[in-house]
């Protein structure tokens, strides 16, 4: 069996972010091949559609264990840029959710360097993955859950 390489796996907002995500804003992903044309804007190879970068800042305080920065970026592919909902508390980030999340596997390579002056090689790669989405929406409510009488 041999899986494609720029696999996309849908997964649910709430499982790839459980502590949601502060959005910090977006910009348009730039196709440096068009770069100083009137339309240089990125398009996504599967679909066509524009590739808007939303940053966000990861909520988890145990993002740092899995390898995650808090801040990081989803592409979204719209034709229009996303606008997020209204901050529920006024100054601050809102909060958000992604519409069609997607995440692609990799191994991101940039640390592993090759070896110098004869010492043996230390690889620093590490698997990690980028995420694509098709919207951002106001987060749904989350159920708490209710702690049951039976414990006595």
């Amino acid at each position: 069996m041999a899986i494609p390489m720029g696999l996309r796996v849908e997964i649910p907002s709430e499982v790839a972010f459980p502590n949601r995500v502060l959005f910090l804003g977006v910009q348009a992903e730039t196709d440096f091949e068009k770069r100083g044309q009137a339309d240089d804007q990125a398009r996504d190879k599967q679909t066509g559609q524009r590739v808007w970068s939303v940053t966000v800042m990861d909520l988890d305080p145990d993002a740092a264990k899995f390898g995650r920065n808090a801040q990081l970026k989803v592409k979204v592919l719209a034709e229009h840029q996303p606008v997020p909902p209204a901050s529920k508390i006024p100054g601050y980030p809102p909060v958000i959710e992604f519409e069609g999340l997607q995440f692609t596997p990799y191994v991101d390579d940039k640390k592993c360097r090759a070896p110098q002056d004869g010492r043996q090689h230390k690889c620093k790669a590490q698997q990690t993955f980028s995420f694509r989405a098709t919207g951002i929406v106001e987060p749904r409510e989350i159920a708490v859950p209710v702690a049951s009488d039976s414990a006595a």
